[in-house]
């Protein structure tokens, strides 16, 4: 589910074979997985060679910026030459860090790749402290002045709302003195987040348990992932305790990591006269801070929504106390929701045709063409993103699948940021490409929908549709409510930085353990949070991307409004949401969703969404008073 930082087939009986090795004994090695399950970064560079020629040659390039420097603004001329160049060393450096990068993820025990990404960290912090003039350069001259180098030099258009947001946000940019000290923190900054996925998915021991079967397994992140929905629940207990007791054997280290990237984030704000560090990730961007405290506060005020969730799945698996460990447990009896990779891909292929065949064709071609790194294998990252950053190629997707339904999901949502990075890389020019993480997961969320809708419509069977009813219910506990608890997390730990109160194992522990209770209800009967869980924090990795989760919920609000628009073939409303995932970062995240026909400064999208989650509520009380 993360951007950073946004792709057939072979005979049943071989990937029967190959998922159920996979299953039974434990995760397949790299080499013993076919070539079509796994990305080609050759089409990044051909080799570790080649891509160390490149690094030499932008090495080079690197050393030019201070030619501009006291030219900026004297002419329209000079100023796009060295926006120009500027744009090119950052897509050229995209492409190398892309490549160092996602090598380091399919074995993060390895170091080689983990070395040539370090490398690069240095080289253009050196390279972001020698081009620190840029900005107070051009902060120098009146807005009027750029305006009337854009009217004079077409060129420039491409660079207008970079420069306007530069002079929006000018009382927070610093002197070149000060930028360059600034950049050259950015060695350290990312110091507590490297550390961070290196110990928790490569070197963190993993323990080992019995099941009731009498079966061996050590638990990892990607075995967690798999037996908390197991159904057995004696085993689904074993399970849980073996993990988490494991993480709180180092809630020491994992709070210094934590304390260390909040410490950062507050540095940064302080550093460049923010209000707070919220203030300082947001404001860039244009969007404003009641945003996310408006999310928090409407999220709180519908928990009783929420808590009708827990008392169905409570009421639908025959419990007398719901437990947070069987929250990804299946609530149908019977009902097994399996899917090789080749089912998966079909059903989204089907899912996805109310967005038009270039969109269904491009995700045939990204499955068919190696743009996504399938099954887990030891040492790889744990989790799903899709990385857009390579311009002039393609996305890369990786997943983990195990072949649970929820892993189709993970597809379906991860192919939505590929998709969307795939429209803007193509219809944008490159300084516009980008998009805000706040846009980002409306794509993802919005193939979620229509892979719902999809499934709902092909299954006539009460058990399935309830199965689907549950998982699309645990979408919005995944998404809006789950997120919400990990903003409402995050805000917490900085603000309590921000006072200059401690941070540390047992402090965020405890914070957390508050949040999740009130979450669950766990003072109201509702759910019972085990003290275990309260060590939940240390296994997110997101508290570390600066305050990135809480648009997993607003997009899904966003989402959902979209989805319904599109799907009840509303006139203009695909088109207008093509435009949109082809729209990148040529405006501000809010007014790009206006546009597509979201106001986001409202609380419409979110009445909506609650709306919606209460009418499937609804309907799986039917379902359940027929039976």
């Amino acid at each position: 589910m993360e951007k950073n930082i946004s792709k057939t087939a072979t005979i049943f009986l071989m990937v029967f074979l190959m998922f159920a090795a996979m299953t039974t004994q434990g995760q397949k090695t790299r080499e013993g997985i076919p070539d079509k399950y796994k990305w080609d970064l050759t089409d990044i560079y051909g080799s570790d060679a080649e891509w160390r020629e490149a690094k030499d040659v932008i090495a080079k390039k690197l050393e030019k910026v201070e030619i501009f420097k006291g030219t900026l603004t004297q002419s329209a001329q000079n100023l796009l030459e060295c926006l120009e160049y500027n744009s090119s060393i950052s897509k050229e450096a995209s492409r190398l860090f892309i490549y160092a990068g996602m090598n380091a993820d399919l074995d993060t025990r390895e170091m080689k790749y983990k070395g040539m990404r370090q490398e690069l960290q240095q080289m253009f912090s050196d390279f972001r402290a020698k081009a620190a003039f840029i900005q107070p350069e051009i902060l120098t001259a009146e807005c009027e002045t750029i305006e009337g180098f854009i009217k004079e030099e077409p060129k420039l258009e491409v660079y207008r709302l970079g420069l306007e947001n530069m002079f929006r946000t000018r009382k927070h940019s610093l002197s070149e003195p000060e930028e360059r000290i600034m950049a050259l923190s950015g060695m350290i900054g990312g110091t507590a987040s490297s550390v961070y996925g290196t110990f928790k998915d490569a070197e963190m021991p993993r323990p080992e348990v019995t099941l009731s079967n009498g079966e061996n397994i050590a638990i990892g992140i990607s075995e967690y992932s798999k037996f908390r929905a197991e159904p057995n629940r004696e085993d689904r207990q074993i399970v849980f305790e073996a993990f988490w007791d494991n993480f709180a054997n180092y809630k020491a280290t994992y709070g210094e990591m934590l304390n260390g990237n909040v410490k950062n984030h507050i540095f940064r704000a302080k550093a460049r006269h923010y209000e707070s560090a919220l203030e300082a990730s947001l404001y860039p961007k244009n969007i404003p801070v009641e945003v996310y405290h408006s999310l928090i506060e409407n999220v709180n005020k519908s928990l009783p929504a929420f808590h009708r969730y827990l008392e169905i799945k409570k009421r639908m698996m025959g419990l007398d106390t719901l437990r947070y460990l069987d929250l990804y447990a299946p609530v149908v009896k019977d009902v097994e929701m399996n899917y090789t990779y080749e089912e998966a891909s079909e059903i989204i292929f089907e899912a996805l045709k109310p967005l038009g065949e270039e969109y269904v064709s491009t995700v045939k071609k990204a499955i068919n063409e190696r743009w996504i790194d399938v099954y887990p294998t030891p040492g790889k990252r744990s989790g799903a993103y899709s990385n857009g950053a390579f311009y002039d190629g393609h996305p890369f997707i990786l997943l983990n699948f195990n072949g649970l339904y929820s892993d189709v999901s993970t597809m379906a949502h991860e192919l939505g940021h590929t998709m969307q990075s795939y429209f803007s890389n193509k219809t944008q020019p490159y300084p516009l490409a980008d998009y805000e993480i706040f846009v980002a997961e409306v794509a993802s969320t919005f193939n979620e929908v229509l892979l719902f809708n999809y499934m709902m419509n092909k299954v006539e069977d009460d058990d399935i549709k309830l199965s689907l009813l549950m998982n699309w219910l645990d979408g919005f506990k995944g998404t809006l409510f789950r997120q919400t608890q990990f903003a409402e997390f995050e805000l917490k730990i900085h603000e309590t930085g921000e006072k200059g109160m401690p941070l540390t194992g047992d402090s965020f522990t405890e914070m957390y353990s508050d949040i999740v209770k009130r979450y669950y209800g766990h003072d109201q009967n509702i759910c019972h949070i085990d003290d275990y869980i309260n060590m939940e924090w240390a296994y997110i990795p997101h508290f570390y991307y600066n305050f990135y989760v809480y648009q997993y919920s607003t997009s899904f609000t966003a989402s959902i409004s979209l989805a319904e628009k599109v799907m009840a073939n509303e006139p203009g409303a695909l088109e207008k949401y093509i435009n949109f995932l082809s729209a990148g970062g040529s405006d501000y995240p809010i007014e790009l969703l206006k546009d597509a026909g979201i106001d986001m400064t409202t609380f419409e999208p979110f009445e909506k969404t609650i709306a919606a989650m209460n009418k499937v509520m609804d309907e799986i009380e039917k379902i359940l008073d027929k039976k």
